[in-house]
């Protein structure tokens, strides 16, 4: 059973930076049952433009006969503050104005994300999280939470995500909304405004998203007397295209500024020792020849949250692996999840 809601929050959500939203609404999805102990959530964050169906963008891993199934598991996939698919974003209507926000929206951050996630969760009765699970942005989320609620998360998996957004993550952020902003478009106050500059950010991404041997494998020419048209920037410009039909500039902009506000020490004491309250049992992987969140920002997570067991895999798709090696993610975290059950048997059995 699957079930597509917009959760309306009746008070006023106050942001990080102390700017109010009025009737902030947030769209999310469930599938399967919640059971009478309410001990079976799963709950994904997704990351920079998905949107709250995970059966759907994560397939392999979530889905009928799939490791996470509705089936066994009652899942939860909420669309962040700021993006298109249903929650308040940009393009949301302003209530004091009658107008869409467009560049008007408050800036939020992955903090706000989380209290979003949070204010939902109370909604829908859920005080325990069995498994709380996120690549990438959705990790910067699910890590955030694990943080701030160190009681509702039983296990936590962490995928090609970090503690601090890179001074290069912010780099290639940055790039990309500068190339939003050479699009005039952006400034026009409409639905499609900067979808030029969208779809140049969208190139940029994805250089960062892929790896030289990805490009190498799927774009190499199979002549050698071609000076121009040529099958990668055929590539480039297709994939621009296809995020310009699906998403809008404003929601991207603001996601990304989102991304870049990442660190778990802000207003607490250290990174570290933001890291070293996590209470949930953690798993951390990694993809080895990622070039926007490299391995060792995922062996820093795995030696700082305490007891965090840490695997690496290699995939071609370098960052995009997180949501294509569907087959070993599923391996490694069934795996992980077994060992846990096992820990918590051995507890109990020792308070008895």
């Amino acid at each position: 059973m699957s079930t597509t809601a917009i959760y309306k929050h009746s008070k006023q959500f106050k942001l990080e930076n102390g700017k109010k939203l009025r009737h902030a609404e947030i769209a999310y999805q469930t599938y399967g049952k919640l059971n009478a102990k309410k001990d079976n959530v799963i709950w994904a964050c997704h990351a920079l433009t998905a949107n709250a169906d995970v059966l759907d963008w994560w397939k392999g891993l979530f889905g009928s006969n799939d490791l996470f199934n509705p089936e066994e598991h009652f899942i939860v996939c909420a669309n962040v503050l700021g993006s298109h698919y249903g929650s308040t974003s940009p393009l949301s209507i302003n209530p004091v104005t009658g107008q869409p926000f467009y560049l008007a929206f408050p800036e939020f951050t992955i903090r706000d994300l989380v209290a979003a996630h949070r204010l939902l969760a109370q909604h829908l009765g859920i005080s325990q999280i069995k498994v709380l699970i996120g690549g990438s942005l959705g990790g910067q989320q699910a890590l955030e939470w694990a943080i701030s609620d160190t009681s509702i998360v039983e296990n936590l998996i962490l995928i090609a995500t970090n503690a601090v957004h890179s001074p290069w993550g912010i780099a290639f952020n940055e790039s990309q909304r500068l190339a939003i902003s050479t699009d005039r478009t952006f400034y026009a106050q409409q639905p499609d405004g900067g979808s030029k500059g969208l779809k140049t950010a969208r190139s940029i991404a994805l250089l960062s998203y892929r790896t030289y041997e990805a490009y190498a494998a799927t774009q190499l020419e199979s002549v050698n007397d071609k000076t121009c048209s040529f099958r990668a920037a055929s590539y480039q410009n297709y994939q621009g295209e296809k995020l310009c039909k699906r998403f809008n500039a404003y929601s991207y902009w603001y996601l990304s500024k989102a991304m870049d506000s990442h660190n778990v020490g802000r207003g607490r004491q250290s990174v570290v020792d933001a890291l070293a309250s996590v209470k949930a049992n953690t798993l951390v992987i990694g993809i080895e020849n990622d070039v926007l969140f490299p391995l060792s920002e995922q062996d820093f997570l795995a030696r700082h949250i305490p007891g965090a067991a840490f695997h690496s895999i290699k995939s071609a798709y370098g960052h995009d692996g997180f949501l294509i090696e569907t087959d070993i993610l599923t391996n490694m975290i069934g795996n992980f999840l077994k060992e846990s059950i096992n820990k918590n048997i051995i507890k109990l059995h020792k308070t008895a």
